[in-house]
Formats: structure tokens, C-alpha cells, sequence
């Protein structure tokens, strides 16, 4: 992406040392790098043809959206981007309300150049922080849906029309979206290279607690969003709290559900935000903002607490991750959970298996346990489909389902507590095809499986 974002790696490798020590700082930059070297991601816009057909095709769509923007001191072509991006969406019914907290009226004197009635500047009387910045835009809010756009950062043309398309194909079913995101990247800020491609799953819980890997471009229902409201106490970290307490408000207040809930949440696959990259921002120099990630830790900490999980928070190496040990354990706090799955290293510390996709590929296959993968994911708690039998902690409801497929006593490792393949199985069987068969019969079930990558297993 360009030298904006790789000049900055002086500041993230020296914060990194102080942080993490030498050790993990080498295979830290030594990833970054390869990392880097391999990005060859372009962003590629949509054809006039696609743009227009969008636009014809829209009008059939009555959703309308609030984009949210809180802005302060804006740089005139930051905010004239935005402002342009959101004007040029081929979906049209759409009000930006601008909460502008600025003491000067640079803002308000870019906004005047602007005549369509689209926009909606509001002046706030003092800058009282971000969320509560956000709740003056958002009291405003008269749209269906809520957005949240970030005053110098821009949505591309189709973000909206996405936005209606996905929401109407729900409705087509009976469905309600109350949340939907989109895949993101990163832009310099000339607005002329992107980078760092975010292809995100889809709703993942378990990877939700450990980052907001939501981020851009939500939206939530409006009705839902006002009644939740940014909170103050998480300034930093506020679309993160509101993600948060969105699932935990789908989840039903205070329950520990016992089964797998499907929630009314979708994921929409397509880059649909790009977040600028400049010297104060996040996206280049992560720990401008230590305080965003202590308020998104204590965002995790009062979910947990609101959902009866007894669990302690810390920070991850790399800034804006997090990890939620369970007390005693996860399971026996999460009821939705039956299974918890490890990694799997061979003799070089290398990842063999462990997690897989639903039809037994594994994830993270060949990376240096020092690594942490694609956007640090394979150090990350996050939801499997398939886990590996080799290296597993099961509930009471999970072992009679996997007694009754080899038709034998399920075996606990006495040091370890994980299932003892050793002591029960043929050491010839196809473990990864009965992981695949049990992990399927537990997701029949209605249960959760988690990946714990810091339970590990050594071949």
C-alpha cells in the first residue's frame, strides 16, 4: 500500500519491543514483512454498466439509511471525499447527518458549498467525545437503518445498494436484518492505493470477543441503534461496544442460551469502506490510540458480565486483539459450547491442523507457531466448524455423541483433561474424517464448537 503505512513500521516495531520483547518482535517483523511483500491486493471499481444497472435496479427498494458522522476539524479533502462518496451512491434514499464538534467552522464552510438536501449539518455547542457526539447524530436519525461513517474516511458506490439488496433478499424470507457488515480495506491518503484487504467471516461470536473484526461498513437498525445509544465510558472503542451489545440484545438480556442461536446478522462479502491511512490514524500508527483498546477491553468485560460469564480480559500482543480465559473454563461457562479444539504442531512448530472448514480443510496450515496469520487470526479464539479429535476438551453432551460413533467409553486424558485418543482409538484411523463426522453431529446438535489456539498438541 504504499510507503504511507510501511513508513509508520518504525513506530509499531519500537512500541512492539517495549511491549512484547525481542523474541516475539522478530517473528513479529518478519511476518509483517512477508506479509507485505505478498500484498498485491487492488481494489478494482465497479464498470459505468454495473453503476447504472445498480441504480435502475435499486428503485425497487424503499429502505432508507442514516449515515452517521461525527466530525471534528476535518481536513477540507478528507471531508470533501467523504462527502462525495456518499453523494455518488447509486442508491439514493439516504440522509448524512454531520455532528461537527469543531471550534473552528472549517467544516461548516465546506458543508455550505453543498446544496443537496441530503445532508444535514448539525453544529454541536461543545465536543462532549465521540459517543456522545454520535448520539446527537443519531437522535436526528429518521432512516431505517443506521450507518456509521468516520468523517475522513469513504464508502464506495455500491455501499448502500448492497446495504438494500441483502436487506431486501432477508425480507424475501421473513427475516429482519437487524446488523449487516461489509468486507473493508485500507487507502492511502491520496485516495490512490489500497491495501490490506479484510475479508471477514460471517458472524463469528467467539472471534467477535476476541476483536471488532465487524468494524466497517455496520449498519444496525435505527430503532435498535437509538434505543441501545453510544456510550461515553467506551469512547475509542464505541462501535465496538455497540457490535457488542447488538449481539448480546439479539442474544435475549441476561440468558446463557444452551444451543446455538442463529441471529437476524449478515455479512455482506465485498469491499464496501475504505479506511484512510494517515499519520494520527489507527489504521497506520495503532498505538496513537492506546486508550481505543483499553475502552474496547472494558466493552468485552461488561458483555461478559451482562451475559453471566465469569471471564478475565487481556490484551494480545498485536493492539485491538484480545483474549477471554474463562473461569474455571469455557465450558463450563458457555452451555452453547460443546467442543474446544487446539492447534496441532509438527516437530518444526509448524500449524498441521487442528481447525478445518466444514468439509475437512485445515486453516493455518504450515504457519510458524510465532505467527499470527491473516489479520492475526490464528491466534485468536473464534468459532470452528470442524476441530481435530487429536487435540479436544468436550462437554458431557459431546462425549455420548462420540461414544456412539467408535462404540467405545470416551477416555479423559488425566493430565490434561482432553479427550485420550491414544487410550481408546486405532492409531491407522482417518482422524481427520472422524473429526469431520463428530464435529458435524455436534453442530446437528445445536451446539458451538470453539478453536483455542492456545491449547496445543505436538506431533
Amino acid at each position: 500500500m504504499g510507503k504511507t503505512i510501511k513508513g509508520s513500521n518504525l513506530k509499531k516495531t519500537i512500541h512492539y519491543v517495549k511491549k512484547n520483547g525481542i523474541r516475539k518482535t522478530y517473528y513479529a517483523m518478519k511476518e509483517r514483512m512477508q506479509m507485505e511483500m505478498a500484498d498485491d491486493y487492488t481494489y478494482k471499481p465497479l464498470s459505468d454498466t454495473e453503476l447504472k444497472r445498480q441504480e435502475k435496479e435499486g428503485e425497487k427498494f424503499s429502505v432508507k439509511f442514516s449515515i452517521l458522522v461525527p466530525a471534528f476539524e476535518t481536513k477540507e479533502k478528507y471531508l470533501r471525499a467523504m462527502l462525495d462518496s456518499a453523494l455518488n451512491q447509486t442508491y439514493g434514499n439516504f440522509e448524512l447527518i454531520l455532528a461537527d464538534a469543531s471550534e473552528s467552522n472549517r467544516v461548516e464552510r465546506v458543508v455550505e458549498t453543498y446544496q443537496d438536501k441530503r445532508i444535514l449539518y448539525r453544529r454541536l455547542k461543545q465536543n462532549a467525545g465521540i459517543s456522545a457526539n454520535t448520539n446527537q447524530a443519531l437522535m436526528y436519525a429518521t432512516g431505517d437503518y443506521a450507518g456509521l461513517l468516520d468523517h475522513d474516511d469513504v464508502l464506495t458506490p455500491d455501499a448502500l445498494y448492497e446495504m438494500a439488496s441483502c436487506i431486501a433478499e432477508y425480507e424475501a424470507k421473513d427475516i429482519t436484518l437487524q446488523m449487516l457488515y461489509s468486507d473493508e480495506d485500507k487507502c492511502d491518503e491520496k485516495q490512490s492505493a489500497y491495501s490490506e484487504l479484510n475479508q471477514k467471516p460471517d458472524l463469528n461470536l467467539d472471534l467477535l470477543l476476541t476483536n471488532n473484526y465487524i468494524c466497517h461498513f455496520m449498519v444496525i437498525k435505527r430503532q435498535l441503534m437509538q434505543e441501545l445509544g453510544f456510550r461515553s465510558v467506551c469512547d475509542g472503542a464505541q462501535d465496538y461496544d455497540m457490535a457488542l451489545r447488538v449481539i448480546s440484545a439479539l442474544l435475549g438480556k441476561g440468558r446463557r442460551p444452551t444451543k446455538k442461536v442463529d441471529l437476524p446478522v449478515a455479512h455482506i462479502p465485498k469491499v464496501l469502506y475504505h479506511w484512510r491511512s494517515h499519520s494520527q490514524s489507527t489504521a497506520v500508527n495503532p498505538a496513537s490510540k492506546q486508550y481505543a483498546y483499553d475502552a474496547g477491553k472494558r466493552a468485552l468485560e461488561d458483555f461478559l458480565r451482562s451475559r453471566g460469564l465469569k471471564g478475565v480480559v487481556s490484551h494480545l500482543r498485536h493492539l485491538g486483539f484480545y483474549r477471554v480465559d474463562y473461569q474455571p473454563d469455557l465450558l463450563s461457562n458457555r452451555p452453547d459450547v460443546a467442543v474446544v479444539g487446539g492447534r496441532l504442531l509438527d516437530k518444526k512448530n509448524r500449524i498441521t491442523g487442528g481447525i478445518y472448514t466444514a468439509d475437512g480443510k485445515p486453516l493455518y496450515m504450515g504457519l510458524h507457531k510465532e505467527f499470527s496469520g491473516y489479520m492475526h487470526r490464528a491466534v485468536l479464539q473464534q468459532e470452528a466448524e470442524m476441530v481435530d479429535i487429536r487435540c479436544m476438551k468436550v462437554s458431557r453432551a459431546a462425549e455420548t455423541i462420540l461414544e456412539e460413533m467408535i462404540g467405545l467409553p470416551y477416555l479423559q486424558h488425566p493430565g490434561t483433561g482432553r479427550f485420550d485418543w491414544s487410550g481408546c482409538l486405532n492409531g491407522n484411523i482417518d482422524f481427520v474424517d472422524l473429526s469431520r463426522r463428530f464435529c458435524e453431529k455436534v453442530r446437528e446438535q445445536g451446539y458451538r464448537i470453539v478453536w483455542d489456539p492456545a491449547m496445543t498438541e505436538s506431533k
